[in-house]
């Protein structure tokens, strides 16, 4: 953009100037860590990167220069814990055995209720 990819120390407080002169006011902020979260689910993370605001009139424009790394969002398997006295009440209420009354606890989400209807449903 400029002749030899230097500018002039002169040259750019003209620039800085002109700049303020128009409104035009650029800062560069102290960030740490910059997160992009896209709505399809696929998520950016710049570390270290530079930022800077230009706020011009009013209106702020961000810019962030930055290698980024895509990071891939695992599913983490929530496990499901189901008490013994949840076993036992359910096997006792539908007069199965407590293995029965577990799996269909688990199949429930660990909704008593709806694995007694389950099973009862179950025996007809």
């Amino acid at each position: 953009m400029f002749p030899g990819g230097r500018l002039n120390p002169k040259m750019l407080k003209k620039m800085e100037r002109m700049m303020k002169d128009m409104g035009m006011n650029a800062k560069d902020l102290d960030v740490d860590t910059v997160i992009f979260i896209f709505k399809n689910g696929e998520k950016w993370v710049f570390e270290k990167p530079k930022v800077q605001v230009m706020d011009v009139l009013g209106i702020k424009t961000y810019s962030i220069t930055g290698k980024h790394k895509k990071v891939k969002e695992e599913e983490k398997e929530v496990k499901l814990e189901i008490s013994e006295e949840d076993v036992k009440l359910v096997a006792e209420q539908c007069n199965v055995s407590e293995e029965e009354a577990r799996k269909a606890l688990e199949e429930c989400n660990g909704d008593i209720a709806e694995a007694i209807v389950k099973l009862e449903e179950k025996e007809q």
